[in-house]
């Protein structure tokens, strides 16, 4: 067809919010081949105003074609469009799956390429070269901060924009959405809110946010898997703005999820709100442990031991470590105007682990599933502050919370 016959043709399409005349094309609609109709504007306004509604055609389109695929499909169209195997630091980038004893069903899946962050936005300084130098040699590893009245504030606004940010991701989950998807809907939901997403580059993590699906226990890198019915999902999401990181995880359920993964992640919830119901000044940060593990070991449950809460604010990671298993040797007391996390991580089996070839995804040792829940929390003079807490706009996604 020939210049003419092209101007012609689309002085005839109609814009999608209001009727005119359109000319406009929405530039993802383009890259996804879409109707020309369904993706024409008359003006930057009315695309900007439809929008909201309109950005669903494309979660739409990238469905229909998951749901098509095979897996192996997926990995090749993956591997096809330049993504690779992620291996652990020291190691190039593969277009081969690693030999691995894998302990469930889960497979490595190729992972895409880095997403890029504004300049005009504060990052953290492992930004460039992954490594966080100041937390690192901070006296903070050792002593735990009491935060002053303007720390608080600034960890309040950014906890609240980790919340909104989590919440962004949860509103995304189904079946045949890949954990890539929800890492680029965490990422532009907190590159918008003008916050650098914690964990990007990260002593070298490639992603903005953790996903761990099923058997995971933590640290699952997104990639080009897609999400299937029945499998849970735990979303870490950390956000640092204004000098401050606001840390939070919940596990959600994909799906039709079965009665036994229902009671796990429940369980895990609870243990977390108990955790939080002790958090006072005077309280050993070791009683945080003997808490959840009596609940989780009285549901049949299992602890996981090898990783743990942590003191959090102008750094993502210092003092204290705040272990969830019973009989540790967590030191310490809290204390007003301190702020660290607690972050149960429970499995249906043991609770040993296994780290895969990627140096960053932590799997249970048996294979079986595993849930974790998050907050950030404050030391009030009374009691607990929970800085993370959800909103009345958070996704009514739990049964057993009133809505």
């Amino acid at each position: 067809m020939d210049g003419g016959s092209i101007a012609s043709a689309e002085s005839t399409l109609s814009c999608a919010r209001c009727g005119k005349p359109a000319h406009l094309h929405c530039p993802k609609c383009v890259e996804l081949r879409l109707p020309r109709e369904s993706a024409v504007f008359c003006s930057q306004d009315c695309f900007k105003a439809s929008w909201s509604s309109h950005k669903t055609v494309h979660l739409k389109s990238k469905l229909s074609r998951l749901t098509a695929s095979t897996p192996d499909e997926q990995i090749s169209a993956a591997l096809n469009e330049g993504w690779l195997y992620c291996l652990k630091k020291g190691q190039a980038r593969t277009s081969k799956l690693p030999h691995f004893y894998w302990t469930g069903p889960l497979r490595q899946y190729p992972i895409s390429s880095r997403r890029i962050v504004p300049a005009n936005i504060d990052k953290p300084d492992w930004t460039i070269d992954g490594i966080p130098k100041i937390e690192l040699n901070s006296d903070l590893q050792n002593v735990v901060e009491i935060k002053t009245l303007e720390q608080i504030e600034r960890m309040r606004e950014t906890c609240r924009i980790a919340r909104e940010v989590l919440d962004a991701a949860a509103r995304a989950i189904q079946p045949g959405v890949t954990t890539d998807e929800i890492d680029e809907v965490v990422h532009e939901a907190t590159i918008a809110a003008g916050a650098y997403p914690s964990p990007l580059n990260y002593k070298f993590f490639p992603k903005s946010c953790c996903t761990s699906v099923n058997e995971v226990i933590c640290h699952g890198i997104p990639d080009a898997r897609r999400l299937e019915d029945g499998d849970i999902v735990n979303i870490d999401v950390t956000v640092y703005y204004k000098g401050v990181h606001g840390d939070l995880n919940e596990t959600y359920f994909v799906g039709n999820v079965d009665e036994a993964s229902k009671q796990l992640i429940q369980c895990t919830y609870e243990c977390l709100e108990k955790a939080i119901s002790i958090v006072k000044p005077g309280v050993r940060f070791r009683e945080v442990g003997e808490v959840i593990n009596r609940h989780a070991t009285m549901s049949g449950f299992s602890v996981v031991k090898s990783y743990c809460g942590h003191g959090i604010g102008e750094l993502f990671h210092c003092a204290p470590n705040i272990p969830h298993y019973a009989r540790n040797k967590a030191v310490g007391v809290m204390k007003a105007g301190q702020t660290f996390t607690i972050e149960p991580m429970i499995s249906a089996g043991v609770w040993r682990d296994r780290l895969w070839p990627d140096g960053w995804t932590v799997v249970t040792e048996d294979g079986k599933r595993s849930a974790q829940f998050e907050h950030t929390l404050l030391v009030t003079e009374t009691g607990v502050e929970v800085l993370t807490a959800r909103l009345p706009s958070s996704p009514n996604v739990f049964s057993w919370l009133k809505p």
